[in-house]
């Protein structure tokens, strides 16, 4: 195990229980100097004072983690690559104050992130498109954050649907059948086949789920499972939700749906019994997806879910993108980061997916701060049904730490240990570090472009050099 210095986590979790740091160390059987110490950071936590802190105060290890301080600086990098660039602030300066003062690296992400919305308002306003209202993020967008700041798992939402998949008897090949008797005989609702344009409808006057005839089994199920949720956690759902938005505006109810979706997840793919599955099948989505008769992105998503503590499987990240470089759904157990402007980077195997339809891709991709990541990819291709109706298709893309790689069948054969063998990539054009790109579609924030009518070169943006 790495030395983990955590000491604002540390002495944050001390504040939080008002204690003092002679009553924290008499807690965990050390000293007072030598908790100071660890507090700031000038000696890691071992081993021992780590499970004494998880038993005590009943926190998860991951806590304590560098994850957060990762994506943390990510954002960062993101929000600030002007004032960065401008100023020079080096990485090293980054980690130090994402990881010791994380609440001021939080506000001044926060104020990087209004500067650049007032940037991009001021600039609309110059080119005379000022006539819209001034309006915030989007609910949508404000649910994938929902979502990110929880690793993508909600721990009380698994468990409860899980005990319901126990009760009921969820089981491969009899989901359908399971979710048809509760609805029926908890709450009196019966399902019709819809031949319009819904994939599904609930009429709660009549009691009737209408479901589209063209859904496969698997999508049949997942809808019935969020209906379900819907009619039996409904209170939960907007006690969650309330947490993060005010009830009665459409970001709520736009969380309440998604909380209930995460819930039809767990329900039709249970905890314990999808994550013996996926440890047995090495993460094989295919033989997952076999196996519980669902479709891929469901798969891909619940993987991406599977936090539990001390029941954890491989944190993955998860994206679905469209041809254009859209993330129209992006989750992260890892501190891979996603940009929220500039785009995607094209050297990304989840483009590639798309030239080889319904062939799984694989990459050993590196990121600007030396961290890499093993990459799976697909394209899936969604329709109507009918001969001529315009169809939907996109990559999915499923990632993890290089060091969880060899957990996966998709490891095999590939050298993880081999760094130059990794495909450097980026957060997106704009802010990517990586200034000689060949493959770069805008110039970088905050640096100053060489431009020579007398010569070319290979690289697109050339940078120029700062005086030293």
């Amino acid at each position: 195990m790495g030395k983990t210095y955590a000491g604002a986590r540390l002495r944050r979790l001390r504040e939080e229980r008002r204690m003092s740091q002679a009553e924290l160390a008499r807690v965990l059987g050390i000293s007072p100097s030598y908790l100071n110490q660890m507090e700031h950071d000038s000696r890691p936590l071992t081993v021992p004072v780590l499970l004494r802190l998880t038993e005590a105060f009943g926190v998860d290890a991951g806590f304590f983690s560098e994850r957060d301080t990762t994506r943390l600086m990510a954002d960062l990098r993101e929000a600030l690559a002007r004032e960065i660039a401008e100023t020079r602030v080096s990485a090293s300066d980054l980690t130090e104050l994402a990881s010791r003062i994380p609440a001021v690296a939080k506000v001044l992400l926060d104020l990087g992130r209004r500067n650049q919305l007032l940037s991009e308002r001021l600039a609309e306003a110059a080119e005379g498109r000022d006539g819209e209202p001034d309006v915030p993020r989007s609910p949508h967008e404000e649910i994938r954050d929902f979502f990110y700041r929880r690793q993508n798992y909600l721990h009380d939402t698994d468990l409860a649907a899980e005990r319901l998949a126990e009760e009921i008897g969820i089981r491969p090949g009899e989901v359908v059948r399971a979710l048809t008797a509760r609805l029926a005989d908890r709450h009196g609702v019966r399902l019709t086949a819809e031949t319009g344009d819904h994939l599904h409808h609930y009429d709660d006057a009549s009691r009737t789920l209408h479901l589209s005839s063209r859904l496969r089994p698997g999508q049949r199920a997942f809808r019935m499972a969020t209906q379900l949720a819907l009619l039996e956690y409904g209170d939960e759902l907007d006690h969650q939700a309330a947490q993060d938005f005010p009830t009665a505006t459409p970001t709520h109810a736009l969380a309440r749906i998604g909380i209930a979706n995460y819930f039809a997840a767990a329900l039709i793919l249970p905890y314990r019994t999808f994550h013996a599955a996926a440890e047995e099948a090495r993460y094989d989505i295919e033989r997952l997806t076999d196996r519980y008769g669902l479709g891929y992105e469901t798969v891909c998503h619940r993987l991406s879910t599977l936090q539990r503590p001390r029941l954890r499987g491989v944190p993955f990240s998860f994206v679905r993108v469209d041809r254009a470089g859209n993330l129209s759904k992006r989750q992260s157990a890892t501190g891979f980061h996603f940009s929220r402007a500039g785009g995607t980077c094209p050297l990304w195997n989840v483009y590639e997916a798309f030239a080889a339809p319904g062939r799984i891709h694989v990459q050993i991709a590196e990121m600007p701060d030396g961290q890499r990541y093993l990459w799976t990819a697909r394209a899936i291709t969604r329709h109507r049904g009918g001969w001529g109706e315009p169809g939907k298709t996109f990559a999915i893309g499923l990632g993890c730490e290089i060091r969880h790689a060899s957990r996966l069948v998709y490891s095999d054969g590939l050298d993880l240990g081999n760094a130059s063998a990794a495909i450097p990539i980026g957060m997106g054009c704009r802010v990517c570090e990586r200034l000689d790109c060949p493959q770069r579609a805008a110039p970088p924030l905050g640096r100053p472009l060489r431009i020579d009518q007398n010569s070319t070169t290979f690289v697109p943006y050339p940078v120029a050099h700062r005086p030293e």
